[in-house]
């Protein structure tokens, strides 16, 4: 099996040493090299053909957003993962990123000790292996499966991080020497495929009146995509749960309304669900649909996370199955878990029509691939025929 090589491109020599050991600590991933901006990280690919880059925003000569549009007039494809600031006064440059081609981005914690880095170690290492992993493949490297990976992050969520309690300087990381997480049997393969579960539905799938979509891991660029190509004259409302952080969100639906032909919008307390609009559900609140004499509206909740979210699409997708029952469409797509997967299922038991993202399109087949074996899905479409197909079922 080949590794997935990295590039860690920040300004601070900390910060790189320490995102370096949790990539390195981890089986199948690797630092390719480093670079402490923009600039020198272009000099390196041609040399160390990474297929990830880890790449800080704000740099000195030539920072995250110039390497990005460098990146584009060099016709450079490999993914690039944004490691952002956590602050909300970042979310419209983090954006920016998205629309110049970043694959994603992960919050950095603030401060610049080990404690705070390695509370996102799990989901770097997941945006890291899932993003590489499908460019490696088609570079042809023997790349294990995702699962390969993601069974080391449940196995190190359920240890402690034992670090060395001395200060570490500023120019150097914490003297401590991390071990691989999983070392695997050779004979480590992805579970076998299931077949999906039989779901009877109780009444036969009406016309759709509300779309609603459950996305994750790899959804900000299959959002754009699908919402670029939405049919101007969509007449039924969108509600989309797409996991986030507080304080993106609202960016996030501006970005995507300048290339969607529909009004999309940060769903708020008490919003009208008017046809021809997609609504983004906010960080860290559900999004539910509520029955009203005139017009269903919008209610935000705080209750506690499902499925580790929230937003969750499990939420979302109760509360459209037990208003809309058999009138409604709902769609799972790329991401990490099974967060939407059972209630899919009991849009699907009520009559719903449903679709999940295909496993070759997905930049992880988890969420699409739950439902699927649950009986949820009644087709698996690839995400370039993501939004044709919902324009056809929705007319």
């Amino acid at each position: 099996m080949d590794d997935i090589q990295v590039l860690v491109c920040d300004d601070s020599a900390l910060m790189r040493n320490l995102i370096s050991r949790i990539i390195d600590g981890t089986e199948g991933l690797k630092v390719a090299g480093t670079a402490m901006n923009g600039k020198f990280c272009l000099q390196k690919i041609p040399t160390l053909k990474p297929d990830i880059i880890v790449l800080d925003i704000e740099m000195p000569e030539m920072n995250g957003v110039q390497f990005l549009e460098e990146r584009r007039k060099q016709g450079i494809d490999i993914p690039v993962i944004i490691l952002s600031s956590i602050a909300t006064k970042g979310a419209a440059v983090t954006m920016q990123c998205l629309e110049l081609g970043a694959s994603d981005f992960i919050t950095k914690p603030s401060g610049s000790t080990s404690s705070n880095i390695s509370s996102v170690s799990s989901t770097l290492i997941e945006a890291v292996s899932s993003y590489g992993r499908r460019y490696a493949i088609k570079k042809g490297k023997d790349i294990p499966p995702v699962e390969f990976y993601m069974q080391q992050i449940k196995q190190k969520d359920s240890q402690p991080t034992i670090l060395n309690t001395a200060k570490p300087t500023s120019a150097t990381a914490p003297s401590f020497s991390p071990k691989p997480i999983y070392s695997p049997p050779p004979s480590f393969s992805a579970s076998a495929k299931k077949e999906p579960a039989v779901i009877e539905p109780l009444r036969k799938p009406g016309p759709i009146d509300i779309v609603a979509i459950g996305i994750s891991t790899g959804g900000p660029n299959a959002l754009r995509e699908v919402f670029a190509k939405i049919d101007p004259k969509f007449p039924k409302p969108i509600l989309v749960v797409q996991h986030m952080p507080a304080g993106f969100t609202k960016e996030f639906a501006a970005s995507l309304n300048r290339i969607c032909p529909l009004e999309v919008k940060e769903a708020e307390e008490g919003d009208l669900i008017h046809p021809g609009q997609i609504y983004i559900a906010p960080g860290d609140f559900h999004i539910v649909v509520e029955k009203s004499t005139l017009c269903n509206v919008i209610h935000l909740s705080k209750e506690d996370p499902r499925n580790g979210h929230r937003p969750s699409a499990d939420v979302l997708f109760e509360s459209v199955a037990k208003i809309y029952q058999n009138r409604a469409l709902g769609v799972i797509m790329t991401g990490m878990g099974r967060d939407g997967a059972v209630q899919l299922a009991e849009m699907r038991k009520q009559g719903a029509w449903t679709l999940g993202q295909d496993e070759k399109s997905a930049i992880v087949y988890g969420m699409p691939k739950v439902a699927f074996e649950l009986g949820a899905v009644q087709k698996q479409v690839s995400l370039e025929d993501m939004a044709k197909e919902i324009n056809s079922m929705v007319k």
